[in-house]
């Protein structure tokens, strides 16, 4: 063999011995645990050329392909427990959205009944009651007129037919002594008569 086509041989023997070694150091490294993205780049980092491709380990894309469904399933579990979590979360804001509901037809109702006043079971604002008070006192006060005004005209109608009355039994009773004076002057006379004519 020529020594020119010693080297290229040489070349290759070397090439092939450096690869075997690297492919047996690769052999033993573990595909570590972690991200995604840094396996990824372990396996590429690691695996070995041959010509513009790669050559991967079985058992490494294999345990990838396991960390990746490990890492999908933890993915789902969490969503999944963020959806229950949300849906409790939803439930409790709409419980709450009730609850200050409740709380703000209280706190009008509280407003209300601050404002108003319970009459005979009615409630009344403050403005309606002072007005309700008010038209009961106007007309108390103009029934007080009117019967005072009603008891003074009757009063008065009284005293004159008081008046009146004294006034006629006075004169009954004048015209009662005139009539028993004339009685007595008939009584008189008669008796004279009487006395007159026995003699």
């Amino acid at each position: 063999m020529k020594v020119k086509h010693l080297f290229p041989v040489l070349t290759l023997c070397f090439s092939l011995f450096a690869n075997a070694q690297n492919v047996a150091k690769n052999a033993n490294l573990p595909l570590k645990e972690g991200p995604i993205k840094e396996q990824f780049e372990f396996i590429l980092k690691n695996s070995n050329k041959f010509k513009n491709y790669k050559v991967v380990k079985r058992v490494w894309i294999e345990q990838l392909q396991r960390n990746v469904a490990d890492s999908i399933n933890a993915i789902q579990k969490d969503l999944a427990t963020e959806i229950t979590k949300v849906a409790t979360q939803k439930t409790e804001i709409e419980t709450l959205k009730a609850d200050l509901a409740t709380t703000n037809q209280n706190i009008k109702d509280l407003n209300t009944e601050k404002d108003s006043i319970s009459l005979l079971g009615l409630q009344l604002s403050k403005s309606n009651y002072q007005s309700l008070m008010w038209g009961i006192i106007g007309v108390l006060a103009i029934l007080w007129l009117f019967f005072t005004y009603k008891f003074k005209a009757s009063n008065t109608i009284t005293k004159e037919a008081n008046a009146k009355l004294a006034e006629t039994e006075h004169e009954f009773e004048e015209h009662r002594k005139r009539a028993l004076e004339r009685e007595q002057q008939v009584r008189r006379k008669l008796q004279d008569e009487i006395n007159k004519n026995k003699n």
